[in-house]
């Protein structure tokens, strides 16, 4: 009678009575006792309270009775951790048992319970069994190394085992080896840096060498390790491969799939021209195609590790087209992964001969596998353009079978053909609109609208074929509706005329009766774009799109390369990274494939460098970013909030020498005082209303070659104004230095530059600039529509600013602007309007009104527009004042590359209302001593100091001060260029923006 008699027992009392078996003292009774226990224990019983009497029964001579006890102790050790210390001195004695068997069931044992409490007690006899004379023991013991680490790693450590483990990586039976190897590896996945396997030549040697008598599971370990090793250079490699090629003919197919993941590795450090490669190539397609003639489980298996092969090296299969066409009786998880395949392996080589087996499958009878089918006609068209029209043929012949879901499939992929292939097949709209009241499926349905919305023009009744879409437009899906919603305003955009109800009529039903966010936002984006600027819509909705790509399902290149060094394990069946299925850090290491030879790279990839970005500054915003402009400008009388910009500390120093001291007071008159005297009497001058002196406080930025001392808390400067050109042209035009130097009246009218761009304003562009005629401040401003409908009704505003300029009449443009053309508009300028420090100073923030919108932009004016014709200074009163101001009111800098004289300097700037109040000439240096006035009263005073006796002297250095608080918030650097522009404007002259602030 066999061993199921045990389990079919029922009866009650049991416990009392296998105690008294167990301890019986005939021997036979007592296996039997223990042989219930161990069927009351598998079905479930608790037979914990038989503990102590089953522990007795392990002093015995029988191996069959030792393995049941030990089985059972394995299972309750856990719970009973106290009384499994009573087995402790058994194992001890087990482990010195002639037999090895037992000496090996011993140390197996105590492998499994895991019990903290007597693993310490196990340690002496474990150490034995490594070195146990016997390799069936010493295997058994490597494999409890690594089962006593996983319960406590300390105590392994500490107890000199890993060692141990690592010089049996040289012992002399192949499966000690193998055991010894899996171990370590078992212990590296859990501690990723401890470089246990320390693996080198000498090592991987012994390992090869151990391969090829060690059984198929020793050989998957070894090999296993093998793929974690970098070889140090292409022969290396080459000599690895070598010896694992014969693996590849092993029966066992994981161990095929490790010796393939070895040799896929390997293979990227040989050159490619080298004779071994190609051999190599050849010798790994019949494993590989072995495999599939497996049961249809490990066949699948099979092929998902092929399709990542295939993938990264198609050249291996590329002969083997025919293995994996689809037989009859084949599961579907086959046929579809073979389809798969053999779209990768499809070339103009063998293309005839796919397509004529696809149109087979299609069919079929299975309709997953036929939808399959079509679907792989289409990438078959997109990846061999040499393809594409027999493919587009042979479509159309399935559209023709009239079968539902088989036409639905080929409008799906005709879709994505006239997206690789534009205006090349669309003969066949015809026919693809012949079916459209057979569609049901919403990517078809879906497809199809976009190839009618895409190709309207060429269709005369799209716009009955959309609205036929339209009558259920609620009933559809979200997919359906988007496309739809898409198509009908391309329609409108191609066909404006006769559209204009349908379009009107999708946008309301996407926006007005529709609960779908998505569709609702596109919908109002279509709306806004359609009301607002056409252009601009044409150009968003029917942009030129960008054809797809040959293989949009490859996996990425950085996941293939980690995943075929997971070739035979669950990752490579999911294709994905360990990390994304496994749980926790064990087992989870990212690897990647080694460089290949002669590419400079090293084996570990270089981390990837942080690209450095170039800093830049950004144009200045055509919207100003003040959160009160809306607001003043459109008089909705909202109070502008308070903004507290941080302090820029200054970043530079006054420079050693005093341009502004010397020789004055004697220039003057008046010889008492010295030159570096800072006791000065302040000259009371009036301020802006709201501006107070720590608001005009200055960033001290720029050039290190300028000395700048400015008063009061600098301000930080936008960002934007570094690169912002000048208004009217920049410094560039002012400082034209090949301009000549003679003497000009008036001041310099820079030209003109685009401040509001059309496409930012419906149309509309907007180009102006500034002058100072007859003391009047002038903005010119130009219009000019490039919309489609005329415009009227002009007005402006300006938004509060720090010099209170304001239009001083109303906008005057005297006849409708028609599209294409441009008129020009001087409005004159006030400086009574409301008074707001602006960050920059000159920045003007403008609304301009018109029968579309009201647009806004800022730009910014030269500060030399309110530079008065009073400006000059009496002489007397310019040296006290010079003397009163305090010192970190000034600023000084050098000008380069300005070929004037001091008489052509003071005459230029003067046409500017940039006064000279005197001049003198010290030691070849002419000094200019100038003042300036602005409309709200300030004052500035300069010294321009100019070198003479040579022609070509290009340098002047100057000095400027400004009274009663008023410092610079702009860069030095953007002061001394401007005093170069007025100094070198070829006609008239004029202080742009950064000369004074």
């Amino acid at each position: 009678m066999t061993d199921s008699k045990y389990f079919t027992t029922t009866k009650k009392g049991e416990i009392f009575e296998l105690k008294a078996e167990l301890n019986s003292d005939k021997k036979e009774k007592k296996k039997e006792a223990v042989k219930k226990v161990i069927a009351s224990m598998t079905v479930g019983k608790d037979v914990s309270a038989l503990f102590p009497d089953v522990v007795n029964c392990m002093q015995t001579d029988n191996l069959e009775l030792k393995k049941l006890v030990y089985l059972y102790l394995m299972n309750y050790a856990k719970s009973q951790p106290d009384m499994a210390i009573m087995a402790v001195n058994t194992f001890v004695k087990d482990c010195e048992d002639p037999n090895p068997l037992i000496r090996a069931l011993a140390v197996r044992t105590m492998g499994c319970i895991r019990v903290d409490k007597i693993t310490e007690y196990l340690c002496e006899p474990l150490r034995k069994c490594l070195k146990d004379e016997d390799p069936y023991v010493r295997k058994t013991a490597a494999v409890c190394v690594a089962k006593l680490h996983d319960i406590n790693a300390q105590l392994v450590e500490d107890q000199g085992f890993l060692d141990t483990l690592k010089d049996l990586i040289s012992d002399s039976n192949p499966m000690v080896v193998a055991n010894a190897v899996a171990a370590l590896s078992e212990i590296a996945e859990s501690h990723p840096n401890s470089n246990l396997l320390d693996l080198n030549p000498q090592t991987i040697n012994k390992l090869l060498t151990a391969l090829n008598e060690c059984t198929e599971w020793g050989q998957i370990f070894i090999l296993d390790c093998l793929a974690n090793y970098t070889p140090r250079d292409d022969r290396e490699s080459q000599s690895i491969c070598e010896r694992v090629t014969p693996r590849l003919s092993h029966a066992n197919s994981a161990v095929v799939l490790s010796a393939v993941k070895v040799l896929m590795k390997f293979m990227e450090m040989l050159p490619k021209d080298l004779d071994y490669y190609g051999t190599l190539l050849k010798k790994l397609a019949p494993p590989l195609v072995t495999l599939l003639s497996a049961e249809p489980e490990l066949q699948y298996v099979a092929l998902r590790n092929i399709n990542l092969i295939v993938q990264k090296r198609p050249e291996i299969l590329k002969h083997e087209m025919k293995v994996f066409f689809v037989k009859y009786n084949d599961p579907i998880y086959v046929k579809l992964e073979k389809l798969d395949i053999m779209i990768r392996l499809a070339s103009q080589a063998n293309i005839a001969q796919v397509l004529a087996e696809l149109k087979e499958y299609a069919t079929e009878v299975d309709v997953d596998f036929v939808r399959k089918a079509v679907r792989a006609i289409g990438r078959c068209a997109i990846k061999v353009e040499q393809s594409a029209e027999r493919c587009v043929s042979t479509l159309l012949d399935l559209i023709q079978t009239k079968v539902n879901y088989v036409v639905q499939e080929a409008i799906v992929v005709i879709k994505d053909i006239f997206r690789k292939y534009p205006n090349k097949y669309e003969s066949v709209i015809a026919t693809l609109c012949e079916n459209l009241d057979s569609l049901d499926e919403p990517e078809a349905r879906a497809a199809m609208i976009w190839i009618v919305g895409e190709y309207a023009e060429r269709i005369d009744n799209a716009d009955e074929l959309l609205e036929s879409f339209l009558e259920g437009f609620h009933d559809e899906s979200t997919q359906v509706q988007l496309q739809l919603l898409t198509a009908i305003v391309k329609l409108f955009l191609k066909k404006p005329t006769e559209t204009q109800e349908l379009v009107q009529q999708v946008l309301s039903l996407a926006t007005q009766d529709s609960d779908n966010p998505d569709l609702r936002d596109r919908g109002y984006i279509y709306w806004r774009l359609l009301s607002t600027d056409p252009v601009a819509a044409k150009e968003v909705v029917l942009a030129e799109k960008p054809l797809i790509s040959e293989e949009t399902d490859l996996i990425e290149p950085t996941l293939l390369d980690e995943l075929i060094c997971h070739i035979g394990t669950l990752a490579s069946v999911y294709h994905k990274p360990p990390s994304a299925f496994v749980e926790g850090g064990r087992g989870v290491q990212h690897k990647r494939l080694p460089a290949r030879a002669g590419s400079g790279e090293s084996a570990e990839s270089p981390d990837v460098g942080q690209a450095v970005s170039a800093v830049s500054d950004a144009p200045p915003a055509v919207i100003p970013s003040q959160g009160d402009l809306l607001g003043d400008l459109l008089n909705l009388d909202l109070a502008p909030p308070t903004s507290n910009v941080p302090p820029v500390p200054s970043s530079m120093q006054m420079g050693a020498m005093d341009l502004l001291g010397g020789g004055l007071d004697s220039l003057m008159g008046d010889e008492s005082e010295t030159s570096a005297s800072h006791y000065r009497t302040e000259v009371q001058s009036p301020q802006p209303p709201e501006c107070s002196e720590r608001e005009l406080g200055g960033d001290v930025g720029g050039s290190p070659a300028m000395g700048v001392s400015l008063g009061g808390a600098p301000v930080g400067m936008p960002a934007g104004l570094g690169a912002a050109p000048a208004v009217g042209g920049g410094l560039g035009d002012l400082f034209d230095l090949g301009g000549g130097v003679g003497v000009t009246a008036g001041s310099y009218i820079p030209p003109k530059t685009v401040w509001l761009p059309a496409m930012k304003a419906k149309g509309l562009e907007i180009s102006g600039t500034f002058a100072r005629r007859s003391g009047v401040i002038h903005m010119d401003l130009s219009f000019t529509n490039k919309a489609m409908s005329v415009m009227t009704d002009f007005a402006i505003q300006f938004n509060k600013n720090s010099f209170g300029l304001a239009p001083a009449g109303p906008l005057q443009v005297l006849t409708p602007l028609s599209p294409n053309q441009t008129v020009d508009v001087s409005l004159p300028l006030s400086t009574t309007g409301p008074v707001m420090k602006m960050e920059p100073l000159n920045n003007l923030q403008v609304a301009v009104k018109n029968n579309i919108d009201v647009f806004y932009f800022s730009c910014q004016y030269p500060i030399s527009l309110l530079f008065v014709e009073d400006g000059k200074m009496d002489r007397q009163v310019f040296l006290a004042t010079w003397k009163d101001i305090p010192s970190e009111n000034e600023a000084q800098f050098q000008i380069k590359d300005c070929h004037l004289n001091s008489d052509a300097a003071s005459n230029k700037l003067q046409g500017s209302n940039i006064f000279t109040v005197a001049k003198r000439t010290v030691d070849t240096q002419d000094m200019l001593y100038q003042s300036v006035k602005l409309t709200n009263g300030i004052w500035m005073l300069a010294e321009l100091r100019i070198q003479t006796g040579n022609p070509n002297s290009t340098d002047l250095e100057v000095g400027v001060i400004f009274l009663s608080g008023l410092n610079s918030n702009l860069p030095s650097s953007r002061r001394r260029t401007s005093w170069h522009a007025l100094l070198s404007a070829p006609h008239h002259l004029s202080l742009t923006t950064q000369s004074v602030f």
